[in-house]
């Protein structure tokens, strides 16, 4: 199950991500998508996953109060299947569809790469029950300790995105060519919020939510126009500002931009939203990227491109997969940051590239490592099972 939100080009990525992932291992597996999703975006995921996945069915069907679930595909799907797995995510989105699972089958469910912050007895019991639970970092190792979850195999096993190798050359090229840059010559920088306004909140969690990102975006933000300004004035290279989520494009020149010097300005670009597969295409071709979201640091990083995660405490303990696998001179936390250091780290890859994408590389492959030992640990339970 996997499939999150389509206004999130990280979300996007978790699915073919997973994908990916279990294909490196088991390349003749039958793999079927239960998108959880329940809005009219799923079928252009399904779309997405199909372009690279032929061979990938995708379905969904929302689950009752009981944990039954009325579309035929979905059961037929789900009495065929050796197991399920719960992809990659904040936390575990997908729980009703792995009782459904469960209730249904009794055969074996996992989760893959999942932060875990927080529990009930009944996800507790879920969670007892599971073959394997994979954490995408070791902070939620100690949350799983602390509510006495130990019976499944346990591992910190970096977010699947790390496994995502997919590109749009033809895009990434139009663009770069339409607005005159050059590949190497340019760093991306995407702003965030301190939480995601999202429409649906209630009206005072909403306004609760605008208070704290209204008290803090201007003193997060000048921190990256500080660094932007510095690094333009150095290298004379260009900056393009991107987004991970669609909210963030109407806030473009009100954090980014329009507070810069006059003589910076002319070097600063704006992208549209785009998905993964444009998205690492571009980010391949950049110099580094800044970012204050989490998901296109993973997918600069796994594709080559160095990358920096400035961290707001608001957005979860998913930080903590960085330290984990020895990125942490990468990492920014917000609050204990500025942009001159931001920008001194900056010119340490623009001086010295080849150190920094050796012990880039260096790091990605542990990722990778640990998570071929992740499917390599489901490919044995399906096996014994």
């Amino acid at each position: 199950v996997s499939g999150w939100q389509s206004l999130n080009v990280g979300d996007i990525a978790h699915t073919p991500g997973i994908l990916s992932a279990l294909k490196a291992e088991m390349p003749d597996a039958k793999m079927t998508v239960w998108i959880w999703q329940n809005d009219s975006t799923r079928e252009s995921v399904a779309e997405f996953v199909k372009k690279y996945y032929p061979d990938v069915d995708c379905i969904w069907g929302d689950v009752n109060d009981d944990f039954t679930v009325d579309s035929p595909e979905v059961n037929k799907a789900m009495d065929n299947a050796d197991m399920m797995i719960h992809g990659s995510g904040p936390m575990i989105l997908g729980e009703p569809h792995l009782r459904a699972f469960k209730k249904r089958t009794g055969k074996p469910y996992g989760i893959f790469g999942t932060t875990i912050q927080w529990t009930t007895p009944e996800l507790t019991e879920l969670l007892q029950g599971a073959s394997f639970i994979f954490t995408r970092e070791t902070a939620s190792l100690d949350s799983l300790a602390s509510f006495g979850i130990t019976k499944p195999v346990i591992k910190a096993i970096p977010d699947a995105v790390f496994s995502l190798s997919m590109n749009d050359e033809v895009k990434a090229e139009r663009w770069l060519r339409e607005h005159d840059v050059r590949d190497k010559e340019y760093i991306c920088v995407i702003p965030r919020l301190r939480k995601t306004p999202y429409a649906h909140f209630a009206p005072e969690v909403l306004a609760e939510i605008n208070d704290l990102n209204d008290s803090c975006k201007e003193m997060d933000h000048a921190k990256l126009r500080d660094a932007m300004t510095k690094y333009v004035r150095a290298t004379k290279k260009k900056v393009v500002v991107c987004a991970e989520m669609t909210y963030q494009l109407p806030l473009f020149d009100e954090l980014l931009i329009d507070k810069l010097p006059e003589d910076v300005k002319p070097y600063v670009l704006k992208h549209e939203y785009w998905w993964p597969d444009e998205c690492i295409s571009f980010m391949r071709r950049a110099e580094a990227l800044v970012s204050l979201e989490c998901h296109s640091v993973i997918m600069a990083l796994a594709n080559g491109t160095p990358a920096f995660y400035v961290r707001q405490k608001e957005d979860t303990v998913k930080g903590q997969m960085y330290y984990d696998l020895g990125f942490a001179d990468w990492v920014f936390e917000i609050d204990k940051t500025d942009g001159d250091i931001i920008y001194s780290r900056l010119m340490e890859i623009h001086n010295s590239p080849d150190a920094a994408i050796d012990m880039m590389n260096k790091n990605i492959a542990h990722a990778k490592e640990l998570i071929t030992e992740g499917t390599q640990t489901v490919k044995e339970i399906m096996q014994n099972k």
